[in-house]
């Protein structure tokens, strides 16, 4: 009699070639790449069509393909990859637009990051459009797009540490993606639902101002 984990170890791993053998197409396969690429975690269906740039009918039908093939699945903030999608989607393809880092900071410890994060999800900041969020063991990235601008916002929230960066696609609108970043940690700082302690320090804040 074959046992449990004989069984779980004799089933075979997904791995990216399942793309391939799977009914999805090469604009199928472009998606996933881009959810890849962003390591997104849960994301929107508005958020992913700024981010892929097709239009909302062809999305729809690409995301119930996906569903379909068990790589994404409906949950209540959206759409999240699946155990199965995980094992693809979280090889990097090596194209990633590079991040410029704009701010750095630590957040007080006296407050709620969750409070924080729920605040922050979902959430449409100026010319800023929500996305998604990426999680893994160093924390959880949100994400936002300025379409019309070409130009997306990170904000990676590690224990009591904020990290806010940007990835530029149009030559300059570095101006305008570091307005949105500063605009964003406002909005967090003005999330703070815990009051400091007496004597409380004001957390540090770097911002980098030299893009040359």
């Amino acid at each position: 009699m074959t046992s449990t984990r004989e069984s779980e170890s004799s089933t075979p791993v997904p791995t990216f070639e399942d793309l391939d053998e799977s009914n999805l197409t090469a604009r199928d396969t472009g998606v996933i790449q881009a959810i890849m690429e962003e390591g997104l975690t849960v994301f929107t269906f508005d958020g992913l069509k700024r981010l892929v740039g097709l239009h909302q009918e062809k999305l729809s039908r690409i995301i119930d393909r996906l569903e379909e093939e068990g790589f994404v699945e409906k949950v209540t903030e959206g759409y999240r990859i699946t155990a199965r999608g995980n094992v693809v989607v979280a090889r990097p393809m090596g194209s990633v637009q590079p991040a410029m880092p704009i701010v750095q900071s630590l957040l007080p410890r006296d407050v709620d990051l969750e409070s924080i994060l729920s605040q922050l999800k979902g959430r449409w900041f100026g010319k800023l459009r929500w996305l998604g969020y990426a999680k893994n063991d160093d924390g959880i990235v949100l994400k936002w797009i300025a379409e019309e601008d070409g130009f997306q916002i990170d904000a990676k929230f590690t224990d009591n540490y904020l990290s806010i960066d940007a990835k530029i696609a149009e030559a300059g609108k570095t101006s305008e993606a570091v307005k949105a970043a500063h605009l964003l940690l406002g909005h967090v700082s003005r999330s703070y639902t815990t009051p400091r302690r007496r004597g409380h320090m004001v957390s540090p804040v770097v911002f980098y101002t030299d893009f040359a």
